[in-house]
């Protein structure tokens, strides 16, 4: 069987009207003129939609600090959230931290000062040597720090810090040096209960603080440097009349079993915390040295304005356990010592 297409037959009139169409060359471009401005409307549609739904472009940081630190487990402790901070600011951090445990001033210089290049005394743990790793790469901050124990003694710091200034400006000469300014231990740490080993040394919270605030701060001026002014931020929230630390007064020591631990809230620094022994028993200790996470976070803020030049108030990034009210204080403390620090309303 043969299928045949079948076509209505065109009347006069329709046929005369299409071979008239046909032959107008007006309403062949008026039909492709449509056409044409219909694609158009419908890409452009398209393109539009697309671009709302589209995620925005990544912007480049707004600023790159490169930084190289020269310390201990304190500058450690106080930059442990910075790169967090710059990331949530917009910005870009490059840090190589030298850390040697309880380092001071005095180890440092001493370990720069190795003539012998193959002397594994003047290499820190990567094999390299502070003029090494000041050649590395361009830094634009290179800081140093006393040892926590020796703070407040002025004269720990001489010759030393002016011997590294030195070499830090001979092999890094771009570089701009920051002097960190550690901090106070704890109101409760042991150091504060019993006499003073030897005559000058802190007998309290407050005494440390002032003793340590006046050295650095004359020492950064003998080197013509900038403090980092953690050790202020950390004072002025340990007596803050809301959210500052106060010890357990209730809490039995005497009779105390692991995990049981007396009230901490509001504390900067480690403090009471169970510790395993060689024989498997649980002995209660105390750390009042070092930075807890709320001590980490407020020093980085610290450091995030000196360096970033941008107010830490506001900044989005919180550590874990941070509740929004105190991380807000954290960050209006860190701001307030900077502030003061700049403008030389030192207390």
């Amino acid at each position: 069987m043969t299928f045949l297409s079948h076509r209505p037959r065109l009347g006069k009139h329709d046929a005369s009207a299409g071979e008239a169409r046909r032959r107008n060359p007006f309403a062949v471009r008026a039909r492709k003129t449509v056409r044409l401005l219909g694609c158009l409307l419908l890409v452009f549609g398209l393109h539009t939609a697309t671009a709302a739904d589209a995620p925005p472009a990544k912007t480049s940081p707004t600023k790159t600090v490169r930084l190289l630190t020269v310390g201990n487990s304190f500058s450690r402790n106080a930059t442990r959230y910075l790169g967090d901070l710059a990331r949530a600011g917009g910005h870009e951090l490059v840090h190589e931290p030298i850390i040697v445990g309880g380092a001071s001033l005095e180890l440092h210089a001493t370990k720069a000062h190795q003539r012998d290049s193959a002397d594994t005394a003047g290499l820190y743990a990567n094999g390299l040597s502070l003029k090494q790793m000041l050649s590395a790469r361009r830094w634009d901050h290179v800081t140093i720090q006393q040892a926590s124990m020796k703070s407040h003694d002025l004269e720990t710091y001489r010759p030393f810090a002016q011997q590294l200034r030195d070499i830090i400006r001979q092999h890094a000469p771009q570089a701009k040096l920051l002097v960190h300014q550690t901090w106070a231990y704890r109101c409760d740490d042991p150091r504060f209960i019993k006499s003073p080993d030897k005559p000058g040394e802190p007998a309290t919270q407050q005494a440390m603080y002032r003793s340590l605030a006046a050295a650095y701060r004359t020492i950064a001026d003998e080197l013509g440097a900038r403090v980092i002014p953690v050790g202020d931020a950390f004072f002025l929230a340990d007596t803050d009349p809301q959210w500052s630390y106060r010890p357990d007064a209730s809490f039995d020591f005497q009779s105390a079993q692991a995990p049981a631990l007396p009230d901490q809230t509001r504390s900067l620094h480690t403090g009471w915390r169970w510790q395993k022994q060689p024989d498997g028993s649980q002995k209660l200790g105390m750390d009042g040295h070092h930075a807890n996470t709320a001590g980490e976070y407020l020093g980085g803020c610290v450091w995030y304005e000196v360096l970033f030049g941008e107010s830490a108030v506001g900044n989005r990034f919180t550590p874990p356990g941070i509740e929004p009210a105190y991380a807000r204080f954290l960050q209006e403390t860190a701001h307030r010592a900077v502030e003061s620090d700049s403008t030389g309303a030192r207390r």
